[in-house]
This record gives C-alpha cells, sequence and structure tokens, in this order.
C-alpha cells in the first residue's frame, strides 16, 4: 500500500475529530510495569512508571504533550519517572498509521524526537490532509528528523511497519484501553470522578487526593507533577494526605 493510498483510505468516512480521543523492581531494564517491545525513556529504577496509550492523530493526546510533558520530561531527567509510551490508532487512523510507521523507523534514540515532532505538527498535518497534501507535509517532517527521500518512501510503503502499528493497536484493545490518552501510574489506571462539582483523578472511583486536595483531571503540567508526586511519596513512604478516598 502506497502512502498516498494509506492517507487517504476512507478519509471521506473519517472525522479528524480532535476531540474524540477521548509492581516494582526493574527486569532486563525495564520496570515491572513494562511490556516486551514497549518504548521507554528513563531509569529503570525511577520510584514512578508512568504508561500513556496514545495516538498522534489525537487532539486529547497532543494537548497533553504539548502542555504536560515538559514537566515529566523534568522528571525523566532527575530519575523519578520512567515513561512508557503505547502506540494507538485513534483519531484519523491513516494518519496515525503513517505518523507511527514513521517514527519506528527512525533512530532507535529519536522515536521520541519525532513522536514529539508530530503532536507539535498535528494541526498542520490535519490541515495538509484535508488539502491532500499530507504526504508533502509528513517529507518535512521526515526530513528534518533525519530521512532521506529514499529512507522516507522505504519507511512509508512497509507493509511490515503498518501490520505492526495494527499489532500494537490490537494489543491495547484487548488489554481493554478504549480511548486515548490513557494514562497509568506504577500500573494503576487514571479514571476520573467528579468531587464538589470539579472533575478529579481517581483510582477505582476514588479521587486522589494530595496536601492540596482532590487532583483536578487537567491536562497541565501542574497536575502531573503533583501525580508524580503522589505516587513518589507512595513508593517512600511518604504521607499522601490519605491517598485515594
Amino acid at each position: 500500500m502506497t502512502l498516498r493510498a494509506l492517507i487517504t483510505a476512507g478519509f471521506a468516512a473519517a472525522a479528524i475529530g480532535l476531540s474524540a480521543c477521548s509492581s516494582g523492581g526493574a527486569t532486563d531494564g525495564r520496570t515491572a510495569y513494562e511490556q516486551e517491545g514497549d518504548r521507554a525513556k528513563g531509569s529503570a529504577d525511577a520510584p514512578v512508571t508512568m504508561v500513556e496509550y496514545a495516538s498522534v492523530a489525537c487532539g486529547g493526546c497532543a494537548a497533553f504533550h504539548m502542555s504536560a510533558m515538559p514537566t515529566i520530561n523534568e522528571y525523566i531527567e532527575t530519575g523519578d519517572v520512567r515513561f512508557v509510551f503505547r502506540e494507538m490508532i485513534t483519531g484519523q487512523p491513516n494518519l496515525a498509521i503513517a505518523g507511527f510507521m514513521l517514527a519506528n523507523c527512525a533512530a532507535e534514540d529519536q522515536y521520541f524526537d519525532v513522536i514529539d515532532l508530530l503532536f507539535e505538527q498535528q494541526r498542520a498535518l490535519f490541515t495538509a490532509m484535508q488539502q491532500g497534501r499530507a504526504q508533502t507535509q509528513l517529507q518535512t517532517i521526515a526530513r528534518s528528523s533525519g530521512f532521506s527521500t529514499e529512507e522516507f518512501r522505504a519507511c512509508m510503503t512497509d507493509e511490515a511497519g503498518v501490520q505492526a502499528v495494527r499489532d500494537r493497536n490490537e494489543a491495547a484493545a484487548a488489554a481493554g484501553i478504549g480511548a486515548t490518552p490513557t494514562f497509568f501510574f506504577n500500573g494503576d489506571q487514571l479514571d476520573t470522578v467528579t468531587v464538589d462539582g470539579t472533575l478529579a483523578y481517581a483510582v477505582d472511583g476514588q479521587a486522589l487526593v494530595d496536601d492540596q486536595g482532590p487532583i483536578p483531571a487537567t491536562f497541565e503540567g501542574e497536575t502531573f507533577e503533583r501525580i508524580i508526586l503522589y505516587y513518589k511519596n507512595r513508593v517512600e513512604g511518604g504521607a499522601t494526605d490519605g491517598g485515594a478516598q
């Protein structure tokens, strides 16, 4: 399948849908919360392992990465967080597949750089797709990531690459993940509850509470800093003001 066919197939029936995207110890360089083949960054000895299921064609995922990832990256650099990224096909599916193919064709140490570029350029990609020039926009991203024209074309026509992305999506669905972004911290899946009229992050229906109160369900860096510290304190035996409640 060519890139043009991949990008355009079924586009008329698929809405861009920006809003539709709705334990312990390291083993073989991975934490106990990771799976073989996961893409991860940060120390495997970090007290907090954060797993995100996301799509590069999901508007909510892009909002999270633009708002919260700079803060999370600071905790990755200090050794407090191990960040694990799992691919899903949500949003505009053909664009998600093409984007993940490009990221997976990059050098191992450039995977997250390409993912970041795809999120930064997401709106431009959606616009280009509507105008029938998504291939050109993707090639621009590829070129800025060091791909030659030949390498880009080879990547985008690799049927095995397409199938690998689909396989990861099927694995996520089989794990019960129904939307992106979905977050796990040290094995706990975050959901949301309403507390005094405000939406808060929760685990098993119980709000996450720290010394500032319930942690609001936003994509802000400050919110995820509070979640990281909440789990770090639990691991290190510190108080979390009652924990999830």
